[in-house]
This record gives C-alpha cells, structure tokens and sequence, in this order.
C-alpha cells in the first residue's frame, strides 16, 4: 500500500492488462492452506491475499502487488503463480474520482494447495452482487495482515474504486485485501481489493469493476491458457457450505 494525494486534476493513463507467462503451477508444500486475509510475497514484495475460489483453484489480490518468481506464503511456502494482472495506479501522481483505477492480480494456485473460502475471523468470504458497492454511507469492513480487520463506511463512490472512513484502517502490506460487507447470515460478502490511500483516505478498487476487467482480461487470453479465473469471479455465497471452518 503506497501513500497518495487526493488532489488537482490528471490525465488519466490507459489500463494496460498484462499477461504474465504461466509455467506449470510449482508443487506447494503439504498441508500449505490459501485464504483471504493471509500474508502472501512475491519477489520483495509483500500483501494480503483478497479471494479465493476452491473449485476454480484461483485467488486475487492487487496488480500492484506483483513481484519476481512465485507467490509464496510468508514461510515461502510456494501458494502459485501471478497469471494476469491489470494495473494502472497513478504512482506519486495526483487523482480525482473520475480517474479510473484498476488494481488486481489473478493468481492460479498450485496443485498441492488446500484452499479455504474462510477469513481470519470466521466468515466466509463470498461473491454477492447485490451488494456491491453503490453510494456513501455503506457499512464495509477491510481485512489487511497489518491491521487485521476493521470495520467503518464508503466515504465516497468513484469511477470503479471508493474511499472508506470512519474506522477503516490501513498500513503498508495490507494492499490486495478484501474489502466486504458483513451479511445477515454470518458471512462476508466481497465488494473491493484494497488499493492504497488517497488524501489519508482508505481506497479500494470495486469488485463489480475488477470483475468486469477480468471478463475482458480472460477474453483475450488464447483458450489453451484457461486457468479458471474467470469461473472464480462467479463464486457466489451458495458455493460455501455452512460450517467451514476459519484457517488455523
């Protein structure tokens, strides 16, 4: 997570979408367990991992997070790959809420991975349209590996990312964490990947954008490169079973 400005007037740079060359998904050490909310590295970089999604065998977190080598847990435990990322986050720039921002990276996880749809505190993390993010005042909680979770509200709704306030906290590190809505019964609903701050506000890029971007991102890619991630950004809350439990 980078410290930025909220202020003035930018032209806005094109997103490009990058594709990452994807060799064979590396054997993960036994017992190794994927969830949102977990500390992940990549080269010296280091974040909070935002989704996953068991079947599709996909997570996400943010594009900026991208590094050298494999994802790895903070043990170095290898977890996958960065297969595709989008990023175009203004760097030491100035931004204003009809900039568009992307910020996401697609990682297929390796074979030997157990993955679990579980955050830290217990509820698992799921995709729900409806309740995505339309206007100031939502109630939203942020998970980061600095901060833990905390909870507050959208401060403000931009052009495919919002600001959060009122409780919400952030530390470097906790980039490409999930940003949720709690649900009545007991889980979390994802609604953003949590991007940097802007003018001291908690950011996040939406979760009805990302996905959008993904689509077309995935659309592009030869159809012998399918690794699923589009099947993830439709994992949707009957997808979980009751009952699952938080990682260890």
């Amino acid at each position: 997570m980078r410290a930025r400005l909220f202020l003035g007037l930018m032209a806005a740079a094109p997103a490009a979408v990058m594709a990452l060359a994807v060799a064979p998904a590396a054997t993960a050490e036994p017992g190794v367990t994927v969830y949102p909310g977990m500390e992940i590295r990549q080269g010296s970089t280091l974040c909070t991992l935002g989704f996953v999604d068991p079947v599709a065998r996909a997570a996400f977190t943010a594009g900026h997070c991208r590094g050298d080598g494999p994802v790895t847990d903070k043990a170095g435990h290898v977890i996958g790959a960065m297969a595709l990322f989008d990023d175009n986050t203004p760097d030491g720039a100035t931004v204003t809420g009809d900039h568009q921002i992307a910020d996401w990276g697609a990682i297929t996880l390796a074979d030997d991975v157990q993955v679990n749809p579980v955050l830290p505190g217990g509820r698992a993390l799921v995709i729900d349209e409806a309740l995505a993010v339309s206007q100031p005042g939502q109630q939203v909680c942020h998970f980061g590996v600095v901060t833990g979770e905390s909870c507050g509200t959208v401060a403000a709704v931009n052009n495919g990312w919002f600001t959060m306030g009122n409780g919400v906290v952030s530390q470097k590190g906790d980039s490409g964490g999930p940003v949720y809505t709690l649900t009545p019964d007991g889980r979390a609903a994802i609604v953003g990947l949590f991007n940097s701050t802007w003018g001291g506000a908690p950011t996040a890029v939406s979760w009805q954008s990302t996905g959008q971007r993904i689509r077309e991102a995935v659309a592009t890619q030869p159809a012998s490169s399918n690794t699923g991630i589009e099947a993830a950004i439709s994992f949707t809350s009957e997808s979980v079973d009751t009952g699952v439990n938080p990682p260890e």
